[in-house]
């Protein structure tokens, strides 16, 4: 199992302690649960410049109609301070709950008797308390433990009680009280440990507030509570289908024993998945719960999917600071994996939500400067296997390139999204800058916007939106999206002048990455890379030996000059020829000579890598001499032949 490992020595990493943290951006996501504390137009404003990329909305409580006063309120923020935030709906589910119609405290004391019924007519009290599953007989039997609590499961003993079922009688439960606490409010959450509730996951609720508030607003996610097997995930998305939300991504909610049984093909199934480790921390022995975690990060990490964990920072619900020990729990989430943090009640009605956002951030941050990422990549990598996918080796190639030169950015172009998962599943260190530009020739009735915000539970992805791409555009299309996505990272402080990136792209059936050097002081200026004009973006030499050694390392198909070159031999020129023509040649060759010969113009035109007069060079100089006395005249004489 790997998942928690540092990457630098110990004098440095003790020493880093007493220093102050540097101010700057994560890599890992921030869920935040928008409710009465937090839905306030300038406290959103600062949830989102503190780092929320996705806005959860729990309808467990309170009514659409207060959930859509506050999407409203986000729209504007979002707005406000030029951010975007994806819209998370987070179902109700099989929830058991006890009716306090009454509305009274209810205390209850260490060893004393209560009985659940299924009858709501009875008063509730110290020694009676109202229930609404009527078969909760008939799924207990005596020692098991049942767990009820106020707000979303906080564990405090001093708002929840532990039971013991002593008998069952008809719909009723008598139980042992095992700790002293005092009940209060209208509802409570009832958990029955290990036990396997025949109740539908989508409930009739959760299909009229989808069918209503999600359709209305376009939920870009859809947290599907008590996943407890794959066919849960299918009817969701089934149902999804009938609504018209096709692309609503759905991410599996994971609460108790019978999901992590069926984990495995939960995970095939789903987006992405949350860990509800409230629930979870009840189901499962103390000593059990770091197992848990680690090995389902893991597993979530392996398939390229994304792992949300909650319930982190309880004590921020009250204090401005976290526990040392609740400190110690995201960093090491962070280190083992994990995509984003969920936060519940901290944002939903603690005191100081945008706090609870910052100091998440922060201590995120610390955790992954330490983090061992290029552990995870091999891991990743080892996992995925040989022969790759084109895209997969491609976008693996990418990482590998980043971590070897590096880079500061990954820059990412594409339209579904689906380029930007890729090459942030093998964990990159670096942030990956994927500019979305929507294609006119998509069937999908998703907008831009709409896939840009479907990447932000994403840990490392930062999404920027892109001018759409017609049929037959020139290359104006990639210059002005890579100027938008260098003026976005420069703004947020991500670019330096002189810095290294990767970009990836995906161009028909084709994917292609290549490294390149930032070295105007304005970054966002000219883009026009590749030519002999350009002013901001060069090909880095350096870079590219370095791209190419890990081409003859991984010996990747896709990369191989034609049928009688290996990449060895381009690896062996490259490095004996280091002057910039040469360069500028073989980047030609490995980028464009593995696609269809009717590709070649398009994808010339696209990349712009040589101008018309090095290429009118190329032409001529290519016929001087027989092609077999030398190899670079090879390579001309190659290029001439793919060309003309």
């Amino acid at each position: 199992m790997h998942g928690g490992q540092m990457l630098i020595e110990e004098p440095v990493r003790l020493a880093s302690v007493l220093a102050p943290s540097k101010p700057g951006f994560f890599l890992t996501k921030i869920v935040g649960t928008l409710g009465p504390k937090s839905r306030s137009i300038e406290v959103i404003e600062g949830c989102l410049l503190a780092g929320m990329s996705v806005a959860r909305f729990d309808f467990s409580w309170l009514s659409a109609d207060y959930h859509q006063e506050t999407l409203d309120n986000l729209k504007t923020a979002m707005k406000n301070v030029n951010k975007l935030c994806a819209v998370m709906l987070d179902t109700v589910g099989p929830e058991l709950q006890v009716h306090n119609t009454t509305g009274n405290s209810i205390e209850l004391k260490a060893d004393a008797h209560v009985l659940l019924t299924a009858d709501l007519s009875k008063i509730p009290s110290k020694e009676i308390l109202p229930i609404n599953f009527p078969d909760l007989a008939k799924v207990v039997k005596k020692g098991d433990t049942i767990f009820i609590g106020q707000y979303l499961f906080t564990g405090s003993e001093s708002t929840s009680i532990w039971l013991e079922v002593l008998e069952t009688i008809d719909q009723d439960v008598t139980c042992l009280v095992k700790n002293s606490a005092t009940l209060v409010g209208f509802i409570f959450i009832m958990h029955v440990c290990q036990a396997k509730i025949e109740l539908p996951t989508l409930t009739s609720y959760d299909k009229q507030v989808i069918s209503t508030w999600g359709s209305l607003n376009s939920a870009d996610l859809i947290s599907l509570s008590y996943t407890r097997r794959a066919d849960d995930v299918k009817e969701l998305r089934a149902f999804l289908q009938s609504e018209d939300l096709h692309e609503t991504q759905v991410y599996a909610k994971v609460e108790n024993a019978e999901g992590l049984e069926n984990f495995d093909e939960i995970l095939q199934e789903a987006d992405g998945i949350i860990f509800s480790r409230g629930n979870l921390g009840i189901d499962l022995p103390p000593e059990k719960v770091f197992l848990f975690q680690k090995s389902a990060i893991r597993k979530c990490n392996l398939a390229g999917k994304p792992a949300i964990i909650t319930r982190v920072v309880d004590s921020m619900i009250d204090n401005l600071r976290p526990t040392r020990a609740e400190a110690t729990d995201v960093a090491n989430a962070v280190l083992d994996g994990t995509d984003g943090i969920l936060l519940g009640a901290e944002t939903l009605r603690g005191l100081y939500p945008i706090e609870a956002i910052s100091t998440v951030g922060r201590i995120c941050a610390e955790a992954e400067s330490v983090s061992n990422q290029s552990i995870q990549f091999k891991v990743i990598v080892k996992h995925v296997g040989e022969p790759m996918s084109h895209d997969e080796s491609v976008a693996s190639s990418a990482v590998r390139a980043a971590i070897k030169v590096k880079a500061a950015v990954i820059i990412v172009l594409t339209s579904s999204g689906k380029g930007a998962r890729l090459v942030a599943k093998y964990r990159p260190p670096v942030p990956v800058l994927a500019v979305v530009t929507p294609s006119q020739a998509s069937t999908s009735a998703l907008t831009g916007t709409a896939r840009a915000r479907q990447l932000l539970p994403v840990k490392g992805i930062f999404p920027v939106l892109g001018g759409s791409i017609r049929d037959g555009a020139t290359s104006t299309n990639e210059e002005a999206n890579l100027k938008l996505a260098i003026k976005f990272g420069t703004s947020a402080g991500i670019i330096k002048p002189y810095d290294r990136a990767v970009i990836f792209q995906k161009i028909g059936d084709s994917s292609i990455a290549f490294p390149f050097i930032i070295r105007r002081k304005a970054c966002y200026g000219k883009c026009n890379f590749m030519s002999a004009s350009g002013e901001s973006i060069h090909f880095d030499p350096f870079s590219l030996i370095n791209f190419i050694d890990l081409v003859h390392q991984q010996k990747k198909k896709y990369l191989c000059l034609a049928k009688d070159f290996s990449s060895v031999y381009i690896f062996q020129m490259t490095r004996k020829f280091l002057h910039e023509k040469c360069i500028i040649f073989i980047i030609f060759i490995i980028l464009f000579v593995s696609a269809a010969q009717e590709k070649l113009k398009r994808l010339f035109n696209i990349m712009r890598v040589l101008s018309y007069a090095k290429l009118h060079y190329l032409s001529h100089s290519a016929d001087m001499v027989d092609p077999k006395l030398d190899p670079i005249r090879l390579i001309l004489y190659y290029i001439r032949k793919c060309i003309v």
